[in-house]
C-alpha cells in the first residue's frame, strides 16, 4: 500500500508560475530582514550562510556574497576568501551539529550549468552519510527530509561559532 510523504514547503517552489519579483538572495541579505523567517544562520562581513528552502536534503546550506554578482571573476578578494572560509565552517558545523559525514559542495554557473539563480552566484553545500542514497530517490524519486527547516535554523544558528567570520 503506497504512503505519502509529506513535503509542504516545496509546494511554493513547485506551484511557482515563474522567478519570484528580484533576487531573494539579496533580499536575505537585506539586514532588516529576520535572520529567522529569511533561512540566514549566520552572517559575515562580506557573505552569509542560508539555508536552502526548497532542499531535497536536510542541511543543505547556501554560502552567498553580499555583492549580486553573476561570476566568481566579479567579486572582491575579501568576499571570494571570506566565502571559501566560510564553506569550512559550514562543513564543520554541519559534522557537529548533524553528524554529516561527507559534502558535496559546488557553484552553479549560468542555467546551463543548473544555475537557477543565474544574477547572484552562491556556492551549495550539501552535506551527505553513507547509505542516504536509500531506495526512496532511486525507485520514487522521492527524498525524504527528516527536519524541519525551522529546527535546523534553530540548531545550526547555535552551533556556528561567533565571531567567525567564516573561519574555523
Amino acid at each position: 500500500m503506497p504512503q505519502n510523504l509529506w513535503a509542504p514547503w516545496r509546494l511554493a517552489y513547485v506551484s511557482a508560475d515563474g522567478p519570484e519579483d528580484g533576487c531573494f538572495l539579496c533580499r536575505a541579505a537585506q539586514s532588516e530582514v529576520e535572520d529567522r523567517q529569511s533561512l540566514v544562520v549566520w552572517r559575515g562581513d562580506h557573505c552569509y550562510c542560508i539555508l536552502n528552502r526548497f532542499t531535497y536534503n536536510n542541511g543543505h546550506l547556501m554560502v552567498a556574497p553580499y555583492e549580486h554578482a553573476a561570476d566568481l571573476a566579479e567579486l572582491s578578494d575579501a568576499a571570494l576568501l571570506e566565502s571559501m572560509r566560510a564553506l569550512v565552517t559550514a562543513r564543520d558545523v554541519l559534522r557537529y551539529a548533524i553528524n554529516a559525514k561527507g559534502f558535496n559542495i559546488g557553484w552553479n554557473l549560468g542555467a546551463c550549468a543548473g544555475a537557477g539563480l543565474e544574477g547572484h552566484l552562491h556556492a551549495h553545500l550539501v552535506p551527505r552519510w553513507p547509505g542516504d542514497t536509500n531506495f526512496m530517490p532511486v525507485l520514487a524519486d522521492v527524498k525524504v527530509i527528516p527536519q524541519s527547516l525551522e529546527e535546523l535554523w534553530e540548531q545550526l544558528s547555535t552551533a556556528w561559532p561567533r565571531e567567525s567570520h567564516g573561519s574555523c
